[in-house]
Formats: structure tokens, sequence, C-alpha cells
């Protein structure tokens, strides 16, 4: 091998256990089965989906490179037990399931918030599965991966946020064609100044649907406040 494929090996090597960092923070989960606990987000940079009523663009780009080491120095460091990894789209970095596993090893209880749009097989069984469904209304539905459906066990959960009456009609029929309340937990959420949450709440009780009404707390605590 000569010196300059060494270099090259060496600096691969060096990089494969990196991950691009927008932000790391504790707060209170704002959302999901875990809602109210004080938890360690970590933001990974970089999301494939435009979805137009996402809250956190400012994870699109930028970022800084990380060690995985790094990374869970930083999560111990305060101290909670309940870790969130989130985006942007964590997935879209692949060294992101080396950190679910990781975070799993070290005794955590570990919960991932993805888009649905990309495969999920390859995450530590032990992860809490957020998986994002995109309705017409966010304008990316033709981004969801229908395959992730049957890979959903209980440990896992669905969220749709919804824009309005047909994104809720259509997620109704969603929820009943594939029976995802038989396979996990279901959250029903509404899209911010897009649609009156107790709009949302009065459709989900006359139809007795099958699922969980969720406001995210983070935001009527700060509202869009980075790194709260």
């Amino acid at each position: 091998m000569n010196a300059v494929s060494a270099s090259i090996d060496a600096a691969a090597a060096a990089s494969s256990d990196r991950l691009r960092i927008t932000e790391i923070f504790l707060s209170l989960q704002g959302e999901a089965r875990d809602a109210g606990w004080p938890t360690v987000f970590v933001r990974l940079t970089g999301c494939p989906l435009r979805c137009q009523y996402c809250d956190t663009a400012y994870a699109f780009h930028g970022g800084q490179w990380w060690e995985i080491d790094a990374i869970l120095a930083e999560v111990a460091r305060h101290g909670v037990r309940h870790v969130c990894v989130t985006g942007g789209e964590p997935l879209s970095q692949k060294r992101c399931t080396i950190l679910l596993q990781r975070l799993c090893d070290a005794g955590y209880v570990v919960s991932l918030e993805t888009s649905g749009a990309i495969d999920i097989a390859a995450v530590d069984p032990r992860v809490s599965r957020v998986l994002d469904i995109k309705t017409p209304g966010s304008g990316e539905v033709g981004r969801n991966r229908w395959e992730n459906l049957p890979l959903l066990t209980p440990l896992d959960q669905v969220k749709f946020v919804l824009c309005g009456r047909a994104d809720y009609e259509w997620a109704r029929d969603v929820l009943a064609e594939h029976g995802l309340d038989q396979r996990c937990d279901v959250l029903f959420s509404p899209s911010k100044s897009e649609l009156a949450p107790r709009d949302l709440a009065d459709w989900i009780v006359a139809d007795r649907l099958p699922v969980k009404f969720q406001m995210q707390l983070h935001k009527l605590l700060w509202n869009d406040e980075p790194g709260r």
C-alpha cells in the first residue's frame, strides 16, 4: 500500500464514527409517548424532505462533525435517562444507526424521530421509532415509504401532522387500511396555525378513532425557540 492509499484509508477510518450535528440540548420531551420527560435531544443535520410546515429548517445545512464517543459523553453530562435522536432526518446519515445502538447499550431510553421516507429496518429494535406519515397537506406525501409499516412493533409510534379536514380524512383512511392501531400507538397532531386543535379533537371524538390526540408541549411552553 502506497502512502497516498494509506492516508486515504486512515482518513476514512477516522471519519467512520462521526455524525454531523446541529445541536445537543436538554429539554422536556414535547410529544409522543414520552411527553413530559426530561430528555436529551441529539439533532442531526440534513433532511431530504421539505415539508411546508417544517419548524426545524435550520437543521437542513451546516452543523458540526462530532465523534460518536463525544456525543455519548455530552449526553451523559446532562444526567437524564431519556434520549431522542431527531433532525432534520436523522436516518439520512447512515451512521445514525451506530449512535442509536450505542445509546441503547449505555442503558438510555431511546427514541428516534424519522420522516418515514427512509428504511427503518436497520434501527436497533430497542429504539422506539416515531415514524411520521406525510399527509397531502405536508407537500411530501409522495415520499412515504409504505414498506416501513409492516416493520412496526408495539414499541414504535406513528404520527400524522394534519393541516385540515382533508388531511384528517386521508389519515383516517390510512389508519383503517393498514390497521395501524393494531401495530403500535398512533398520534394525530394539528399543524400549528393551519388546523384548530379543538376541531381535530372534536373529529377524533366524533369518529371514535383509536388514536391519541396530541399537541406539542414544547411549542406551548417555548414556541419555536431552537434548543428548547
